[in-house]
């Protein structure tokens, strides 16, 4: 290891808590409590596809700016339910509000996730950034077991600012009393977690699973959690 950290700071969504598991068992108990393939969609992998697209799309429309969380949470699921030609805002609002208070309660972690943040725990100062929502995070967090790693969770709305813009950064570093020499940033977005370390003037670690091409020059990069226990 080329220098010594004191502060890691995690992504929480596809790099410790798995986002697409837990969401895709979220939607899967949507579907057969809204009664979805009696309403015409009889192929559920089709429906969390594009769930997945719209929900994609619309995020990032929300970190540039140009849509507001409530209407990210909904039109998500409106916008899949006209894909299967079911024109219904009640639903897509009732299906909006089930999901975000089931999906927080999902507790399956990353592969390794809990070996590595045991390796870490009491070696360094360990905390979040993220740009999910404060409340939903920290469900997150207490029913996967994992809160009492992190000394603090920042995020975007905590912060008034996004990944990957500098500001939620020197925002973490305040609250933390930590300085971008002694960080690094770990996550999975290689636009949004990795860029905004590298504008911010931070070390960052690429956990790239899919081994995805890309053109920036991350500190690190690893394709399973555990090849981190070997850098820290």
């Amino acid at each position: 290891m080329s220098k010594q950290y004191k502060h890691l700071f995690f992504d929480l969504d596809h790099t410790l808590w798995d986002f697409e598991k837990n969401s895709e068992a979220t939607m899967r108990a949507l579907y057969a409590e809204y009664g979805l393939a009696e309403r015409g969609i009889e192929d559920f992998d089709a429906m969390f596809k594009a769930y997945n697209v719209h929900n994609d799309k619309l995020w990032a429309r929300y970190r540039s700016g140009y849509i507001k969380r409530d209407e990210l949470r909904w039109k998500r699921m409106w916008l899949m339910l006209l894909d299967f030609k079911i024109a219904d805002t009640n639903l897509a609002h009732e299906i909006s509000t089930a999901y975000l208070e089931i999906l927080p309660t999902q507790t399956l972690l990353v592969p390794h996730a809990k070996e590595l943040l045991e390796h870490c725990k009491g070696r360094y100062d360990m905390h979040l950034i993220t740009n999910g929502f404060e409340t939903t995070q920290r469900l997150k967090l207490q029913y996967s077991g994992i809160a009492r790693y992190f000394n603090h969770l920042i995020t975007s709305e905590r912060s008034n600012s996004m990944k990957p813009h500098r500001d939620i950064f020197e925002f973490a570093l305040q609250a933390a009393g930590a300085t971008a020499d002694d960080s690094i940033m770990i996550g999975d977005a290689v636009d949004i977690d990795i860029m905004g370390a590298i504008n911010a003037g931070w070390d960052s670690a690429y956990y790239n699973p899919q081994r995805l091409p890309h053109a920036f020059k991350p500190t690190y990069e690893v394709t399973h959690l555990e090849e981190l226990t070997r850098v820290f």
